[in-house]
C-alpha cells in the first residue's frame, strides 16, 4: 500500500514559526504537465524517504521568468525574477532544489544581479550526495543488467557542467551505460531549449528531438534517461513518433532512483 504523502507549504511552514531546510521549486512542468507531474511525485516520495525538511510554494509559485528571457521579453523575466525574489526574502530562502535545469541555471547564474543569491541545487546532484554519504541505498534488482544511455540536458551539462552526478546515481544500478556518439559537452539538445518548448521550429529546419531520439535508440537501450522536463517531453514524443513506446522507457533520473529503492 501507498503511503499517503502531505507535501509541506511554505507560507504554512512560515506561519506556525518553522523555516524548511529547502524551498522545493516544483516548475510549471512540474506542476501540469501530466508527464513531469510523475517525477515530481517520485522526487517528493524520496524527499519524504530522507526525511528532508523542505516546502513548496504551492499557488504562490510564478515562472521562474527563464522562457521570458530566451524569448526576448527582456521586462517580463526581469518582473518575475524581481517578485520571486521578493518573495524567497519574505520566506528567507536560502536553498533551492529543483529538478528543471532552466530554473537552475536561471537561479543559480541569473538572479544575482537583481540581489538574489541562493544555494541552487539540481535533483541530480542532491541525490547523487544522498547516494555517496550513504542515505540512500538502490537495488534496482527490474533493471538488472538492462541496456540505459543518458542525455545531457544543456542547461545542466554546457550550462552548469553537471556530467557526472547522474551517471554516477546510473551506475549505481545493475545497468549497462551506453553513450551515445554526441554526449556531454558534445551532445545534441533535444530541440526545446531557447523558449523553443512553446512554439513551432522555423521554416527550414529539421525536427531537432527527431535526430536526438534517433541517436538514443541506435544505442538499443531499453531506457532512455533524461534529467530536464523539456527534454523529457521531447525525447517521449521522438519515441512515439517512431512507434517504440512498447519496447523503450523514457524515465527521469527521480524515476530510476524511486524504483531503485522500491518506492
Amino acid at each position: 500500500m501507498t503511503t499517503k504523502i502531505t507535501v509541506p507549504i511554505l507560507s504554512e511552514k512560515h506561519a506556525n514559526g518553522e523555516k524548511p531546510e529547502y524551498l522545493f521549486w516544483v516548475g510549471s512542468m512540474g506542476a501540469f504537465d501530466d508527464r513531469y507531474q510523475k517525477v515530481t511525485r517520485a522526487f517528493v516520495r524520496i524527499l519524504y524517504h530522507l526525511g528532508v525538511e523542505y516546502a513548496v510554494l504551492g499557488t504562490e509559485e510564478v515562472s521562474s521568468g527563464d522562457a521570458a528571457r530566451r524569448a526576448g521579453n527582456e521586462m517580463l523575466f526581469q518582473m518575475q525574477a524581481m517578485q520571486n525574489i521578493e518573495l524567497f526574502d519574505q520566506y528567507e530562502v536560502q536553498k533551492i532544489l529543483t529538478c528543471d535545469p532552466h530554473a537552475f541555471n536561471t537561479f543559480k547564474n541569473e538572479y544575482g544581479e537583481f540581489g538574489g543569491h541562493y544555494e541552487v541545487i539540481h535533483h541530480t546532484l542532491f541525490l547523487e550526495k544522498m547516494i555517496s554519504e550513504g542515505k540512500l541505498e538502490l537495488s534496482g534488482e527490474a533493471f538488472k543488467d538492462m541496456k540505459v544511455t543518458y542525455h545531457d540536458p544543456c542547461y545542466l551539462g554546457r550550462g552548469n557542467g553537471v556530467y557526472d552526478a547522474p551517471r554516477r546515481i546510473i551506475e549505481r544500478l545493475p545497468v549497462n551505460l551506453v553513450e551515445m556518439p554526441r554526449n556531454r559537452s558534445f551532445s545534441l539538445c533535444c530541440g526545446a531549449g531557447g523558449a523553443q518548448m512553446f512554439k513551432e521550429a522555423e521554416k527550414g529546419t529539421h525536427e531537432v528531438y527527431e535526430e536526438r531520439t534517433n541517436e538514443a535508440l541506435e544505442t538499443g537501450a531499453k531506457i532512455v534517461v533524461t534529467a530536464c522536463p523539456y527534454c523529457m517531453t521531447m525525447i517521449t514524443d521522438g519515441i512515439k513518433y517512431k512507434d517504440k513506446e512498447e519496447e523503450v522507457q523514457n524515465l527521469d533520473v527521480a524515476e530510476l532512483v524511486a524504483q531503485g529503492l522500491g518506492l
